[in-house]
């Protein structure tokens, strides 16, 4: 079953940085879809929270702004699963990485929970918790 969602987490032991602070550039969720439509929504979400977001097509090396979140669709972007997690710690170690991918694709989502992604849902699930989730 999915990860229970706890938004207030981060995939670090220590404090995030400076730059999660009031006053500094927001965060940003990086969205790795290649579904636009989808897309709109967790923009919509994202600038709710009052984030920056970005919708790419695989893990860029750096970001302007501090990477809160990086959210995986696994229906389209299932092969960068692997390796994914270290890749994560190593460019944004304080980012909260997650991966979705319908309820029927039964072994995307094991293979995203058997590669240590912390928080593995259900496109349902992603799509009900959407608006607490980057709280």
């Amino acid at each position: 079953m999915a990860t229970p969602i706890d938004p207030d987490s981060h995939d670090s032991d220590s404090h995030p940085p400076a730059a999660f602070n009031a006053g500094s550039p927001p965060g940003l969720v990086l969205f790795l879809s290649g579904d636009l439509i989808f897309a709109s929504r967790v923009r919509a979400a994202a600038m709710a929270a009052g984030l920056e977001f970005q919708l790419a097509g695989n893990l860029p090396e750096q970001s302007a702004h501090p990477v809160r979140f990086v959210i995986v669709d696994l229906s389209t972007r299932s092969k960068f699963v692997d390796g994914l997690m270290q890749t994560c710690h190593e460019r944004f170690p304080y980012a909260r990485v997650v991966a979705y991918a319908p309820h029927v694709q039964v072994d995307r989502l094991r293979l995203a929970r058997q590669n240590g992604i912390p928080t593995v849902l259900t496109r349902g699930q992603f799509n009900e918790h959407l608006s607490t989730l980057l709280d």
